[in-house]
């Protein structure tokens, strides 16, 4: 087992996490984007679809949505904790008996053959958590799917500004009384975080150049020193990931940036609008049509989403959020 791998699995195996990550969308808005754009993305696709292995999903929020739709889920976490989170939110929905809980790494399906499940989804960045190896775990992913195949990693491109910006993640704070300690420390920590930044160009282009946000060793000691790190994380360009999942065979690759457009307003208007059901759902909706479109694909807030075709398929036309923007601008010039 590599270090990226036992950082992964100390960090998100921590007794805590399954509780945390089932109420970040109660906690925080760009989470609430990011579901919403994978949720949208995955009702619309699932016809022929009736096996499902969701990779990486700690505590059911997309694993739990699919057996709702009458499909089997395998359900593949490397985090206890997550699991257990899982099945308590499976029962209480009424699905446990359509989900099958596995906890293993990500790096290893060996366990399963090729063209295993109808669809393979894994979101929220654990194929960048298996650095150096995040190729190849794609490369697997694409293996045991059959059909259809959707994911999201770390976008560097992204991800980058967090590197001049240390407040960042206070934007997207939608309950400050949340009893996520991370929640506090943001605002405990904001002005000094301010006073104590300067900005570092090596650093930005070092990341730019390698897709690393951090340094490797310095986790691998903090590792060895009994902490608890966050995982050694790959983030990806855009054309790089298409060309990954293309090298695979995959077809009709689209890529998407979820918070694109939400990461432009400040916290005090998108917490406004998320509390408005009217608002909310109208911004949710043209949050999934702005951050579609393939000219903002790599400036999501986090992931840069990708779904695309198992087989020969033939080619998509145009990429589906280019044809709403065209569509919409079509119909305003002819005065509908």
């Amino acid at each position: 087992m590599n270090y990226s791998t036992k950082i992964s699995e100390r960090m998100w195996n921590q007794p805590d996490k399954g509780e945390l990550e089932a109420e970040r969308e109660q906690t925080f808005i760009d989470d609430i984007v990011q579901k919403a754009h994978i949720e949208k993305e995955l009702l619309a696709h699932l016809d022929g679809i009736r096996t499902v292995f969701d990779g990486g999903a700690g505590s059911g929020r997309f694993s739990i949505l699919l057996a709702k739709q009458g499909l089997q889920v395998t359900h593949f976490d490397i985090s206890q904790p997550m699991i257990d989170k899982a099945k308590e939110l499976a029962s209480y929905a009424g699905v446990l008996d359509r989900i099958t809980f596995v906890k293993g790494m990500l790096e290893d399906l060996s366990a399963y053959a090729d063209r295993s499940f109808d669809l393979v989804v894994s979101f929220d960045a654990p194929i960048s958590y298996t650095y150096p190896n995040q190729e190849r775990t794609i490369r697997e992913l694409v293996r045991i799917a059959k059909k259809r195949i959707m994911i999201s990693v770390s976008s560097r491109l992204g991800a980058l500004p967090y590197l001049a910006n240390p407040i960042q993640k206070n934007q997207f704070i939608l309950d400050r009384n949340s009893r996520d300690e991370w929640v506090q420390w943001c605002l405990r920590s904001r002005e000094q975080m301010i006073e104590g930044f300067s900005f570092r160009p090596d650093s930005l282009k070092a990341a730019m150049e390698t897709g690393l946000l951090s340094d490797p060793e310095e986790a691998r000691q903090a590792y060895d020193r009994g902490e608890v790190p966050w995982s050694i994380t790959y983030h990806f360009l855009p054309e790089e990931l298409k060309r990954i999942l293309e090298d695979c065979g995959v077809r009709n690759v689209e890529l998407a940036g979820p918070g694109a457009f939400a990461r432009t307003l400040p916290n005090e208007i998108l917490v406004r609008i998320i509390q408005d059901p009217e608002q909310r759902k109208g911004f949710l909706e043209f949050c999934h049509q702005y951050d579609s479109h393939p000219s903002v694909c790599g400036l999501g807030k986090d992931n840069l989403f990708a779904r695309g075709d198992i087989g020969g398929q033939e080619p998509a036309e145009q990429h589906s959020g280019e044809k709403e923007f065209s569509r919409k601008v079509q119909d305003e010039g002819d005065g509908v």
